[in-house]
């Protein structure tokens, strides 16, 4: 059987010294000019999985890196347990490492928190933020705490033999047959099966417990938002407390939390616009301090 792939960037490994080795997805655009964009993919998926219905439409304007976070897909192996602070500061110390001094970042699910607490740490890098079917925090009702309680009961389930059958079979329903990406329903199977476990259900308790209500304000950079807006893992009125927070451009999706292999053409088409909102006010703001530079 011929295994039939999407469109990916070249993919090469860099080595942090002191971190370790990173899985890397990298687009460099022919106009060095343009930014560079930094996708930060959800929590179980990978930056493949999270963002490659879009590479082609966003390589076609911008550089990006993409990378696997720890224990996701190709990611960091460690023993260290896994923290959404020092996902940030990997993704931070691979852009440094490949000589990216600032960037735009897009964050889709558990990689909106991983956005902000980049651009909280590293406020020199980020200029932009660009979130997705994300939120503030992640429990805050009593539905949401009972199911973080049941996380122990999906790790036993990611290690059984059935998850790939699971996978597999789930996925004829979300991706038929006339569905765009169809063809690449047994790739997306291979790549879920990528994961560690373990570091997989430490990323779930981490998100069960960040909070960003208290500082998400304070980052004062360009934000535009991307709202699934039939949402049932992370409910929009969550999504728009965020853009609230941030001050964020908000478009919509008609979307359950799976938008991107649910309805890649409208995905990639909204993404670039919203980077493309984001880039316009980066520069507006750029240009604004020359000026005032000029006449101080």
């Amino acid at each position: 059987m011929i295994l039939e792939l999407p469109w990916l960037p070249p993919a090469e490994i860099v080595r942090v010294n002191g971190r370790g080795e990173f899985f890397v997805r990298r687009h460099q655009h022919p106009d060095p000019s343009r930014p560079t964009l930094l996708l930060l993919h959800g929590w179980t998926a990978s930056a493949d999985l999270q963002f490659f219905s879009a590479y082609r439409e966003l390589a076609e304007q911008w550089s990006f890196i993409a990378l696997d976070h720890r224990g996701h897909g190709r990611g960091l192996r460690t023993v260290e347990p896994f923290t959404l602070e020092d996902v940030a500061d990997d993704a931070a110390a691979v852009a440094r490492q490949l000589g990216v001094e600032q960037t735009i970042a897009i964050g889709y699910s558990m990689g909106g928190p991983v956005s902000m607490l980049l651009a909280q740490r590293h406020g020199d890098l980020v200029v932009g933020l660009v979130p997705q079917a994300t939120a503030l925090e992640w429990r805050a009702t009593r539905r949401e705490r009972l199911m973080w309680k049941l996380l122990p009961l999906a790790g036993t389930g990611m290690r059984s033999r059935f998850y790939a059958r699971y996978i597999s079979r789930g996925l004829p329903t979300l991706i038929p047959d006339t569905h765009p990406l169809a063809a690449y329903r047994t790739w997306i199977t291979a790549e879920t099966r990528r994961n560690f476990p373990t570091a997989v259900i430490q990323a779930g308790t981490a998100l069960s417990t960040y909070d960003a209500r208290s500082w998400a304000g304070t980052l004062d950079v360009p934000a535009a938002m991307m709202i699934t807006t039939g949402d049932r893992l992370v409910k929009p009125q969550k999504q728009r407390a965020l853009a609230a927070a941030l001050g964020a451009e908000v478009r919509e999706i008609a979307a359950d939390h799976l938008a991107p292999w649910e309805q890649p053409e409208e995905f990639a088409a909204l993404t670039v616009e919203l980077v493309s909102d984001v880039v316009a006010r980066v520069r507006r703001a750029a240009d604004q301090g020359s000026a005032e530079f000029a006449s101080a």
